[in-house]
Order: structure tokens, then C-alpha cells, then sequence
């Protein structure tokens, strides 16, 4: 018998979309990192590596879910346009603000009608993941000269929080302690 029930279609067709847009989000990241480096944007280059491993992180947690709901995740792998390192910025932040401010809060609000922990806690970590990155990629468009210079980020491995910050102790998010962080180059 099969552990999908009515109550539990819409929150499985929500992780199904999430898992497939973190997933093909982390490939077109991966590719904008190469543009941007070829553009001589190194902190931009970075950045995007280590938005491109938080939404792995993302993907995967999405995924556990699915899988604990007797789904099998699933995601078809768009090829992105790439362009320019501003426009590729631009179309990122686009991204990241419509994660944050549309589809994670409908998601949420859809999993807490079903009782659904485990899929409202992925949904919100990731939701407040890309706030942070929708700030960096802000930050980076309105100083974008100012982004030649190679920086390491780190990405928390639980959340996909991610920071330039050295200095910091533990996720601002789920305070996974700093020496769980990936570090990006």
C-alpha cells in the first residue's frame, strides 16, 4: 500500500517542484560561475558556486522529505540561458525574491494546513536561504565593479546558509556551528 494519501498530494507535488527548481538552480549557478569568472568578476564567481552548493543542500532536504512521503524526487534539468555577469545577477535575484516572497510561503502555508513538520521545516529553511542570497545578489548587482576581487563564502551544510562573514560562529539560521560549513573558493 502506498504511503501517498490524498492529504499528502498537494505537499508532494510542492517538493516535487522545489526539488526541480533548487535542482536545475544549482546547475544554472554553476554555469553563471564560469561567466562570471571569464568576466573577471572573481567574488561573483564565488558567490554563485556557493548559491549553487546551498541550493544542492536545499534540493536534498526537499528530497529526504519526499522520500519519507513514499515519493520519488524528480527533476528534469533545464538548459539556462547564460549571459552577461550583471544580467545573470539580475536573473538570479529575480529567482531568489520569487523562492522568498511567492512560492516558499505558499508551500508553507499549504503544509502547515496538512500537519506536515518536515516539509514546512525544508520549505522555511530554504525559504530563508534565499533571502540571504537575494541580499548578497543585490549587494553584488549595486556594487558590481566592486566584485573583481576573489572571496571565500561559506555555506552552512544543513540550510544552505550562506555568508562571506569569516568571523561568524554558527548559522544565523539553524545554528549549525562554523566548522560544518562548506567553504567555497
Amino acid at each position: 500500500m502506498s504511503m501517498i494519501t490524498a492529504s499528502t498530494e498537494t505537499t508532494i507535488k510542492n517538493l516535487q517542484a522545489a526539488y526541480e527548481g533548487e535542482s536545475n538552480a544549482a546547475h544554472k549557478y554553476g554555469l553563471f560561475a564560469v561567466r562570471a569568472e571569464q568576466d573577471g568578476y572573481l567574488r561573483v564567481a564565488t558567490l554563485f558556486r556557493a548559491a549553487s552548493s546551498a541550493e544542492k543542500i536545499h534540493a536534498s532536504n526537499h528530497a529526504r522529505v519526499l522520500q519519507r512521503l513514499g515519493a520519488t524526487p524528480a527533476a528534469h534539468i533545464h538548459e539556462p540561458e547564460v549571459n552577461t555577469t550583471a544580467e545573470n545577477l539580475k536573473v538570479a535575484l529575480a529567482g531568489e525574491e520569487y523562492e522568498r516572497d511567492v512560492m516558499y510561503p505558499d508551500f508553507i502555508r499549504e503544509a502547515d494546513s496538512q500537519h506536515n513538520v518536515a516539509a514546512m521545516r525544508t520549505f522555511q529553511l530554504a525559504m530563508e536561504a534565499e533571502a540571504g542570497h537575494a541580499a548578497l545578489y543585490r549587494n553584488a548587482i549595486e556594487t558590481l565593479e566592486n566584485q573583481r576581487t576573489a572571496t571565500t563564502f561559506y555555506v552552512c551544510i544543513v540550510c544552505g546558509f550562506t555568508t562571506d562573514d569569516a568571523e561568524l560562529m554558527h548559522c544565523l539560521i539553524c545554528n549549525t556551528p562554523r566548522e560544518k560549513f562548506d567553504v567555497i573558493h
